[in-house]
């Protein structure tokens, strides 16, 4: 009886399209931030250094890896809204002009990052840090054009054909990550022991290995023959790739915004000490990768709302929000209990609590985990309600609420916590949690707001 009312009322059907798309993707997000989880790890085992340096490197990479892809991912609501209403064509052309994108913002970001030991410095980071950190950025470079192209094919994949491929795609390249850099980091198999360097070409040869795998699958899969993407890729559209751009940058300002402040946060760790760092470098590795999951039902989110939006049914697209919205916050109440009853076992995978030399990181990474449990059920509610504001394609907005809420609120408030009340890298992340929390009220109210107009289609 409960469910006959479920289905019709909507929310059954909605809850079965919404688990096709969002289990394979966050599935795929869960792998892809799994690869810089193993980094992290073997980094650890390559000694406290190496973790902080390492840590460091891997987290600078994936924040503008993540604002970059930001301004690509504005090709994942159009294709959609494009799927939504039967345009064919347009989806065929959104795909190509995102591969364009991904290709003309490639080598800036390259420049960018092969320089940033200059600018780690002048953050205030120890130089043997930067040193060190400079090693595994220089080979993380060439990965970065596959990264955004892969990010392109995705959204196609996803919306038009089956997302479960994204996912096998993914856990391919994670093995190809693992294995690599067990091979090329600690010199097995008669390699060298190239340590943070191979660590460095393990991530590149991964985002590789997925971008051309997904690349066939769109070109030879039944279900894409109608986007022959591939074809006429010389052709530039100058009006199309102006209006990904538009979009894609307030999508990228939003995500260099929320991401920067846990950026800034591992800068403002530096400052404090090595051995903060390491112990914070541990609990937010953690942290990101149960984060993916909310991350990817957020992409889900943003693709069904967009649907919706596309077919001009606005109480569907409500619907879809919400529907999102609670099973991300379900699941991260779940983890948030885990970590909470957890907390050693968790740092343990990092590095050998029981060695004398590591006892001063341990009591320093613990109650940082215990504030990041507490903060994981807002973080997932934050999460998909932006993927809604995504779908809407309201990214002004939510650009505008993210600052506020991650920098106006959260990043002065660790500040103020940190260093005024003297509580480091603990007041550091209270106050980045203080912004989360902000800013799943903020998400959340702009959705109800917008999706309550019945003139907004």
């Amino acid at each position: 009886m409960v469910m006959k009312k479920l289905n019709q009322s909507g929310v059954g059907t909605e809850i079965r399209e919404f688990a096709k798309l969002a289990v394979p993707l966050a599935g795929a997000q869960v792998a892809q931030a799994a690869m810089g989880f193993a980094s992290t790890l073997m980094m650890g085992h390559l000694g406290q250094e190496s973790l902080a340096a390492g840590g460091l490197a891997s987290t600078t990479f994936q924040f503008l890896l993540s604002v970059a892809s930001g301004v690509v991912m504005a090709v994942n609501p159009l294709i959609a809204e494009a799927h939504g209403a039967d345009r064919k064509s347009q989806v065929e052309q959104l795909t190509r002009q995102g591969l364009w994108l991904s290709s003309i913002l490639s080598i800036p970001m390259m420049f960018f990052v092969g320089h940033l030991d200059g600018l780690l410095l002048q953050l205030g980071q120890a130089a043997p840090i930067v040193a060190m950190a400079s090693q595994y950025l220089g080979q993380t470079i060439w990965g970065i054009f596959p990264a955004l192209g892969f990010t392109v094919l995705r959204g196609l994949v996803a919306t038009i054909s089956q997302a479960q491929i994204v996912t096998i795609t993914v856990v391919v390249g994670l093995l190809v990550n693992v294995v690599s850099g067990y091979v090329l980091g600690y010199g097995k198999f008669s390699f060298p022991r190239m340590e943070l360097v191979g660590l460095g070409l393990s991530i590149t040869f991964s985002y590789w290995v997925m971008f051309v795998l997904l690349l066939i699958y769109a070109i030879i899969h039944s279900d894409l023959e109608e986007y022959p993407f591939w074809r006429e890729l010389h052709r530039l559209k100058p009006q199309l790739l102006l209006r990904l751009m538009s979009i894609g940058v307030s999508i990228a300002a939003s995500t260099l915004l929320e991401h920067g402040l846990f950026t800034i946060v591992v800068y403002l760790m530096g400052i404090l000490g090595s051995e903060v760092l390491a112990a914070h470098q541990a609990v937010y590795q953690t942290a990101y990768l149960i984060f993916m999951v909310p991350l990817g039902i957020s992409y889900a989110t943003a693709i069904r709302v967009g649907y919706h939006v596309g077919r001009q049914d606005l109480k569907a697209a409500r619907k879809a929000g919400y529907v999102n919205v609670s099973v991300a916050a379900g699941f991260m109440a779940v983890m948030a209990i885990f970590l909470l009853t957890h907390p050693q076992s968790v740092i343990g995978l990092f590095l050998d609590i029981h060695k004398p030399e590591n006892a001063d990181v341990l009591k320093l990474a613990v109650p940082m985990l215990m504030i990041a449990a507490l903060s994981q059920f807002l973080d997932g509610v934050q999460s998909a309600a932006a993927g809604g504001l995504y779908g809407l394609q309201d990214m002004r907005a939510a650009m505008l609420l993210s600052f506020l809420a991650f920098w106006g609120v959260g990043l002065t408030s660790g500040c103020v916590l940190g260093f005024y009340f003297g509580l480091g890298g603990v007041g550091l992340w209270v106050g980045q949690s203080i912004g989360v929390a902000v800013g799943a009220g903020l998400f959340l109210w702009r959705f109800q707001s917008l999706t309550s107009k019945s003139d907004f289609v």
